[in-house]
């Protein structure tokens, strides 16, 4: 496989490139994720599946649209591939500056500055993607309560009954998801869709994100990931606010919002995620 990442990257850049140093790193999923260098050049390769090339061919894309559309400094897609066995997605190497950092006010504003973007009438994507390794359905929508309703909580309560969990009456939920974001105005912004601290940092005191799972919809879906599993720093959500207000019953949405990584991550690992998202479930349903 290595060969045929080689001759792709060479390809790519037009010179000729053949790593001599190949340092694996930690990985929080199953890609195996690896530092490769000829001594000059450097460069992230991720490793999957062979089947797992449209979900690296689909983070290309997301990348290119954030380098496009945001002001975040966004890694470069070398190249994707497979061979018989293997994917694989090679991006340009960003060295990430030591944590904590002092510019979570910049990350804030980047964030308001690509989400004042409304640039698209519906809610989806042109094409489905992923968050992690599940498929994401991405139909357009001109309503983002039927949205957030069907193609994300009805889509992962779905996936957990098919592998025989029920948390709750799905249909009965979905309606009430709908009828709870019915009165929400929303325009559609670009979505990082993924907006974790994992996926993001500084290059240079320079904003950095990556692992994408874009697509069109309620800028508060970004903010209330951010919220879940490691709130940044007040300074980021002050130069947010700062830029592009939250609106009244932000707090109650988050639940909702919330509510999707959560179950994706129930579908992914189960254990006490399963437990995580029945609450959370509970909470709505008062």
């Amino acid at each position: 496989m290595w060969n045929t990442v080689n001759e792709q990257i060479s390809q790519a850049m037009h010179f000729d490139f053949k790593h001599t140093i190949k340092r694996q790193l930690q990985s929080p999923n199953s890609d195996k994720l690896f530092q490769l260098s000829d001594g000059i050049h450097q460069y992230f390769v991720k490793v999957a599946h062979r089947s797992d090339l449209e979900r690296f061919e689909n983070e290309a894309h997301n990348l290119q649209l954030l380098t496009k559309e945001s002001l975040f400094m966004v890694p470069d897609c070398i190249t994707t591939g497979a061979n018989i066995e293997f994917s694989f997605i090679v991006l340009e190497w960003l060295e990430l500056d030591q944590q904590p950092h002092t510019n979570w006010h910049i990350m804030g504003s980047h964030l308001a500055s690509l989400h004042l973007k409304h640039r698209q009438a519906m809610f989806g994507f042109d094409q489905d993607n992923f968050i992690g390794p599940t498929t994401q359905p991405n139909r357009w929508h001109k309503k983002w309560n039927i949205f957030f309703a069907e193609e994300r909580i009805g889509w992962q309560l779905q996936l957990l009954h098919e592998k025989g969990i029920d948390l709750v009456d799905k249909d009965y939920f979905v309606a009430l998801i709908k009828d709870m974001l019915h009165s929400h105005t929303v325009k559609p912004s670009l979505l990082h869709g993924d907006f974790w601290r994992g996926n993001m940092g500084f290059i240079q005191s320079v904003p950095s994100v990556f692992d994408p799972s874009c697509y069109y919809g309620d800028r508060e879906v970004d903010i209330a990931m951010s919220e879940l599993f490691a709130p940044l720093p007040d300074a980021f959500y002050i130069a947010y606010n700062k830029h592009y207000p939250l609106t009244q019953g932000y707090e109650q949405r988050k639940l909702i919002y919330q509510l999707y990584p959560i179950l994706n991550h129930a579908n992914i690992f189960a254990g006490h995620y399963l437990t995580e998202a029945k609450q959370q479930i509970e909470l709505l349903l008062k």
